[in-house]
């Protein structure tokens, strides 16, 4: 990331945060009789934010290095005021809030029309050490995908075909892949054509979402009568495995995966900073198509 672009996302960061604190603090119940800290931290909110948002870009495999051995080191005239790591811990467990907030109004991209959605496995430990895994017992769930079983989460995204995140869900690893699409809240932006695998195949979700203008394609099984279906279906379902692409982007250039969490915090707010990260990066798998207005041809032809 160059400089340029670390000072648009630092402002960026900043002027989200001079309008959200307020307006939390507004809406914030006090604990009688508790003391609250009013001094203000040596390194603001938006510092906090840019600098896990570098740690996903950076190619670092664990926070604790990037910010010892880079931040602190390498970058004092960007961050002149750092602190020590446990309190940049603590305060990133404080900016969780504001990460996932800027998320879903500032950094998620919009439906075009074509969409595609996919689920991948966000591992928590070792399958044959769940049982002394006790950081996300409670959270956590064992489950079978097409790499094996595995114990932890599953990532629910969706993406248009510019590459972009639209909407996001995560959910135990037991959870089907189906369970997001019955909830209004996570189909309520979408429209069009939503396009996914074999394991999204349901009759009941297919009308569920057609009544709300949405149309899921699929490829049939092998078990299955054929049906008919559009050649530019056909084609965009062979596009399809561009969610793959997105995938292995967050988890091997993002790092939103890895065993060394110590708390569910931490965990949740290392996830969102890397789907920020993500949509922030210059250049993303899109996929080749033309999508013609037909409301400006009409208008032309006539």
């Amino acid at each position: 990331m160059t400089t340029a672009n670390l000072i648009e996302i630092f402002c960026i960061l900043d002027e989200f945060c001079k309008y959200f604190a307020p307006k939390l603090k507004k809406h914030t119940l006090e604990v009688p009789g508790k003391r609250h800290r009013n001094r203000p931290s040596r390194m603001s909110d938006s510092e906090i934010m840019t600098i896990l948002l570098l740690f996903h870009t950076h190619h670092f495999r664990d926070l604790k290095s990037f910010y010892l051995g880079y931040v602190c080191q390498h970058m004092r005239k960007d961050f002149p005021h750092t602190v020590s790591y446990n309190r940049f811990v603590e305060r990133q467990a404080q900016v969780g809030l504001h990460l996932l907030l800027f998320l879903q109004t500032c950094a998620l991209g919009k439906c075009t029309g074509i969409s595609i959605i996919d689920s991948t496995p966000l591992v928590s430990c070792h399958i044959k050490r769940k049982k002394q895994h006790k950081t996300m017992k409670g959270w956590a769930a064992k489950w079978k995908c097409t790499m094996g079983w595995f114990y932890g989460f599953k990532l629910h995204l969706v993406i248009n075909d510019k590459g972009e995140i639209i909407q996001w869900q995560l959910t135990p690893g037991n959870v089907d892949d189906r369970a997001p699409l019955k909830d209004k809240r996570f189909t309520e932006k979408l429209f069009g054509k939503l396009f996914a695998d074999r394991g999204y195949i349901s009759q009941d979700l297919f009308e569920m979402l057609f009544v709300d203008d949405l149309h899921l394609v699929t490829k049939i099984k092998k078990n299955m009568k054929n049906s008919l279906m559009l050649l530019k279906d056909k084609l965009m379902l062979r596009k399809r495995s561009g969610i793959e692409t997105v995938n292995d982007e967050l988890k091997n250039v993002c790092q939103i995966e890895h065993t060394r969490h110590r708390s569910v915090d931490n965990f949740v707010t290392n996830l969102i900073a890397g789907l920020i990260a993500y949509n922030f990066l210059p250049k993303k798998p899109q996929m080749n198509i033309e999508i013609i207005d037909k409301s400006r041809l009409i208008t032309l032809n006539s």
